[in-house]
């Protein structure tokens, strides 16, 4: 099995979150955060930056890890490791990028049937200020098989 690092970023000002919708590549047509892979010779936090850069046109401040998420889809070897950050202050207006378009959402009125559907198991710890770590098993893009997630002190 080879596993790939991922990042992924959201923009959190209680009570609303900067989500992105997807217009290309792998899980366009979904509200998500912001993110990617992590390229040769770069950490994980610089590839945090780079992403919000390069998909919403802002500069991310002070990154926190709020969790772990291993994804595998059925029939594929390849294990997604994402790494989770959050965020509430950045330098910049976010911006339509060619990847991604940008909006503000109310954390009550997230929209989960546009979302990937791991997201409406995760995404309450994270609102809570909870870290964590899971794993979620897709036999394809939308039906999950099984999962895990499990709340942990540091990450």
């Amino acid at each position: 099995m080879t596993k790939k690092i991922l990042t992924l970023c959201f923009i959190y000002q209680h009570p609303k979150v900067l989500l992105g919708m997807k217009k290309r590549g792998f899980g366009q047509g979904r509200w998500n955060g912001f993110g990617g892979k992590v390229r040769d010779g770069e950490t994980i936090e610089e590839a945090v930056k780079r992403e919000m850069q390069e998909e919403v046109r802002i500069i991310p401040g002070d990154i926190e890890k709020f969790g772990i998420i291993e994804f595998k889809f059925q029939g594929n070897p390849e294990i997604l490791e994402v790494h989770c950050f959050k965020t509430s202050q950045f330098n910049g207006e976010p911006k339509e990028s060619e990847e991604m378009f940008p909006k503000w959402f109310n954390i009550n009125e997230l929209p989960f049937e546009q979302m990937w559907p791991d997201d409406k198991y995760w995404f309450p710890l994270f609102l809570e200020g909870r870290k964590f770590k899971g794993k979620f098993l897709f036999d394809n893009f939308d039906k999950i098989l099984q999962y895990e997630l499990e709340e942990i002190d540091l990450i």
